[in-house]
């Protein structure tokens, strides 16, 4: 087990001083916070900050302008490095931003004497612009190429660093200026996304490929160590003077006593921070049991040896008894979803030059999606926490429609087979199927029930392939190549707005961007370019309406499970691990109980 923090009392008279954190005398043993994470990301350079693992590696080791709240319930967006919200035009096109004056890269080879030089407003400009670079491969280039002004016109022109962007400036040293197309009432959020973090153009001038691997920021930790295994953080010694204030991250001190005395103390709260990526669900659960790290998202598959079936549970979550004394516990609806995406790049599935085979095509998803048992899966996969929904607009966010399009999450094998027979479908002629994941003993369990599915409309078992990849960076490139052309993922929403996955199917952030199903149609993208910057509205959440009825008609995926998210952490760790906005954000508030400590309760 490694140490927790201990304050060393110095004996004799000393004795009577107790512990003193601002005495220079002190020796203390470092903190250590130790959190596991379901996959190991591929690269920790921010423009490729898509999955959930790159995401809490981004936000930690580089800055965004903009941060979640800790505590702020709904959630709340704050200053980061950024020292105001945005001073923003009448009209909703100019974003007028300061940042502080007291931030510093962390020291590296690539800066001049190895010193970590001043972050400044260029500093910005530049991150955002080698998003747009070709270069680069940006996986986040969608939440900026139609919003600011000039961009996309610079991408195309070249990519000419020494050439200015119309809709990005730098007036002053330590002031933004950004211009956007149209107004749009959530652009605040995308500057705080992984994808908006800083880097400096001396890390990837000397670093190339590498800075992929040797990342270089301005957050509160920098990386230590890294491998497939788990990536290492250590306390930035060039971090800011940023202090914790309880009330300021949306806290109080009645519901949250031990982080109120952490209040005044600089962040981040603990001094290293080791982050293990571990895939398998018991393999998970028994690192947490083992005290090897303190804290997990509790398997799915597990939730009936983790959660009480007594009748206080109707009311909630509630630990078994063996586990409340150790544990905490914090559950909450994922801000997101699982779907399986068709690739409609694939002329076997997807759309193809012949009309007839196009339509035959559709009929084929259709029947594909009637044979898919949501409900089975969530009973096997998540113990029945989940909620099934229909289409691609999650429950979390203010547009849902509970009763849209019952008939898409309808499991329906005897409907599959007559849409099958009806448009000359049979043993013989359907596609061979290759349904691809990061293996493991839960993705090997989905994939064989996805078959089972298949197999009980008629489809031969020999057609439906696994395409198994030791990593989910492995499965991610072989998604992007095309290669796949049945696509099993989850997406962890960037923002609380409906937008946010109907672009998932936006012509235009088609693969390597978030469309991974390549999904082309012309009325849907006219639509999306309508109804995703309006302010809400009747009339936006009739746009929204139809712009999931598109999708759903298309039979370009099957949707939807959004899952109960179960957090459990051992008590001497003073953390509320939520994912779901605040993402990594967390990490920097992330602290344990000193001895003698009475652990605090989510």
């Amino acid at each position: 087990m490694l140490p927790r923090t201990l304050c060393l009392i110095v004996l004799g008279a000393l004795l009577l001083w107790g512990c003193d954190k601002n005495s220079d005398s002190e020796a203390t043993k470092e903190v250590v916070f130790r959190h596991a994470l379901e996959d190991s990301p591929i690269s920790l350079d921010p423009a490729h900050a898509a999955t959930v693992s790159a995401k809490f590696l981004a936000v930690n080791l580089y800055d965004t302008l903009y941060r979640y709240k800790y505590l702020a319930r709904p959630y709340e967006l704050v200053p980061n490095l950024a020292t105001s919200m945005p001073q923003i035009s009448i009209d909703g096109l100019e974003y007028t931003i300061q940042i502080r004056a007291d931030t510093y890269f962390q020291d590296d080879p690539a800066f001049i004497n190895g010193s970590g030089r001043e972050v400044t407003a260029a500093d910005f400009i530049y991150s955002i612009k080698r998003q747009l670079d070709p270069q680069t491969r940006a996986q986040g280039a969608w939440l900026w190429v139609d919003n600011i002004a000039g961009l996309k016109a610079w991408s195309e022109a070249g990519a000419d660093y020494s050439l200015p962007v119309s809709g990005l400036q730098a007036p002053a040293r330590y002031t933004i200026k950004i211009t956007l197309n149209q107004a749009n009432p959530h652009f605040t959020h995308a500057l705080a996304q992984g994808f908006a973090a800083i880097v400096p153009v001396e890390a990837i001038t000397k670093w190339g490929r590498e800075f992929s691997s040797r990342p270089v920021g301005s957050g509160p930790f920098q990386l230590a160590s890294f491998n497939t295994t788990q990536a290492v953080l250590m306390r930035n010694k060039n971090y800011r003077e940023d202090l914790f204030s309880l009330e300021h991250e949306g806290g109080s001190r009645e519901n949250h006593p031990k982080l109120a005395s952490k209040n005044d103390q600089k962040l981040p709260l603990s001094d290293r921070i080791e982050l293990l990526f571990i895939k398998d669900d018991v393999a998970r659960w028994n690192a947490l049991e083992s005290d090897d790290v303190d804290s997990i998202l509790a398997p799915a598959t597990l939730l009936t040896q983790i959660l009480t079936t007594d009748s206080e549970a109707n009311t909630g979550f509630k630990l078994k008894p063996s586990l409340i004394e150790k544990y905490n516990i914090l559950a909450a609806r994922e801000a997101g979803f699982v779907r399986i995406n068709f690739n409609m790049d694939d002329a076997n599935i997807g759309y193809s030059t012949d009309p007839e085979q196009n339509q035959a095509n559709h009929a084929l998803r259709c029947a594909i999606r009637k044979s898919y048992n949501w409900k089975a899966r969530n009973q096997i996969f998540s113990q029945g926490t989940g909620q099934v929904f229909a289409g691609i607009i999650t429950p979390i966010v203010n547009e849902f429609d509970p009763q849209f399009s019952p008939e898409s999450i309808r499991h329906d094998p005897s409907g599959a087979r007559e849409l099958l027979q009806q448009h000359g479908w049979n043993a013989d002629n359907l596609p061979m199927l290759t349904y691809g994941y990061s293996v493991s003993v839960t993705q090997n369990q989905m994939f064989e029930q996805f078959r089972g599915f298949l197999i009980e409309i008629g489809y031969p078992a020999e057609k439906i392939q696994a395409r198994k990849f030791a990593n989910f960076g492995d499965f991610l490139r072989a998604m992007h190549q095309n290669n796949l052309n049945i696509i099993p993922s989850g997406w962890e929403m960037d923002y609380p707005d409906a937008s946010d996955t109907l672009q998932l199917y936006y012509g235009p952030n088609r693969t390597p961007g978030s469309n991974h199903a390549n999904f082309n149609n012309s009325e849907y993208d006219r639509l999306f370019r309508k109804a995703r910057y309006m302010p809400k509205s009747p009339e936006r959440t009739a746009l929204l309406t139809q712009l999931n009825q598109i999708v759903t008609e298309a039979c370009v995926t099957i949707s939807g499970l959004a899952r109960t998210r179960i957090f459990i952490w051992n008590k001497r760790a003073n953390i509320i691990p939520d994912r779901a906005f605040t993402g990594g954000y967390f990490l920097r508030f992330a602290t344990l109980d000193t001895a003698g400590d009475k652990p605090e309760s989510p």
